[in-house]
């Protein structure tokens, strides 16, 4: 014998189902939005290690924008983060000194013999600001263009997060870019 279904109890269920259904239909949409704005924006990095400094030192915030990664728009004496080449789950923030065919200054500072080496095609040279601390280029030698995941653009800093902007000139100084900055101060919080 079958037993009727109590019409109270069938529109309970329907109406919890679709909630559900919403919920989870609103959890997927808002997952792909996020993924493309992290993946095609850009996003919010914690820099850790002194390879950058001084302009940008351990436990920095700095926004990454993926835009100009897609857009081949890269250019010399531009900050990025690059995945690592030794551990692909590990980030690199460096600054890129030679772009493909551009002859880059190998050796340190200090050497006497200053060796070069041409940027293969598909591939930057990146170096660290703190040329005597900064595990770069010249340990593991151009890296591929692809490793490259966007560059950075904003800087987030102290314990107020003021957002300062850096616009950058550049001078191509014995082999090696020389930094000076100008920062404007977008939003206090």
């Amino acid at each position: 014998m079958v037993k009727a279904l109590n019409p109270a109890s069938v529109e309970m269920f329907r109406q919890v189902l679709g909630k559900t259904l919403g919920f989870v239909g609103y959890t997927i949409q808002y997952g792909c939005i996020a993924h493309c704005a992290f993946e095609y924006i850009g996003e919010f990095v914690v820099c850790s290690g002194p390879s950058m400094e001084p302009t940008i030192v351990n436990h920095d915030i700095v926004f990454n924008e993926r835009m100009s990664r897609h857009l081949c728009k890269i250019e010399k004496g531009d900050i990025v983060i690059a995945k690592s080449p030794f551990d692909p789950h590990m980030n690199i923030c460096k600054r890129v000194v030679g772009l493909e065919g551009d002859k880059v200054c190998t050796g340190a500072p200090s050497d006497l013999f200053k060796t070069h080496t041409y940027v293969p095609k598909g591939h930057v040279w990146l170096e660290g600001d703190n040329l005597t601390n900064s595990s770069d280029s010249r340990n593991y030698g151009p890296i591929p263009y692809a490793l490259i995941r966007g560059r950075v653009c904003l800087k987030v800093i102290g314990e107020v997060f003021w957002l300062f902007i850096f616009f950058y000139k550049f001078e191509l100084a014995h082999s090696r870019i020389c930094l000076s900055y100008a920062s404007m101060v977008l939003a206090p919080s």
